[in-house]
């Protein structure tokens, strides 16, 4: 992809959840809601401060995170469909490399 965000902007990848809930029923694609769920693919340098430097996000490329749900701007870039969103828009990072069992414990 040749697309570089500016400023404190990030471009996600929507993370797909399951089609099915735990106790095994199958959801359709039209009574699912989009995910709030995404992985970072690009990050803008940052954000300039009140004396003009830059300060640099908080969030990296490949961080999981967490955001709005009508957070962002959909675009479609070489094909795929994408977000872009500040970094304010983010609610968080999900640590850890095994999401999937955190969220049946939490359930």
């Amino acid at each position: 992809m040749k697309f570089r965000p500016l400023h404190d902007r990030v471009v996600i990848r929507r993370l797909e959840e399951e089609a099915k809930t735990t106790g095994g029923i199958f959801i359709p694609d039209t009574a699912r809601e989009k995910p709030m769920e995404g992985e970072i693919i690009a990050v803008g340098p940052g954000a300039r401060d009140e004396r003009g430097t830059v300060v640099p996000l908080d969030v990296k490329q490949g961080d999981r995170i967490l955001f709005g749900k009508w957070s962002g701007s959909e675009v479609k870039l070489d094909g795929e469909d994408l977000l872009i969103m500040n970094e304010s828009d983010i609610m968080g990072v999900i640590e850890g490399h095994n999401v999937a069992v955190a969220k049946k414990k939490a359930a």
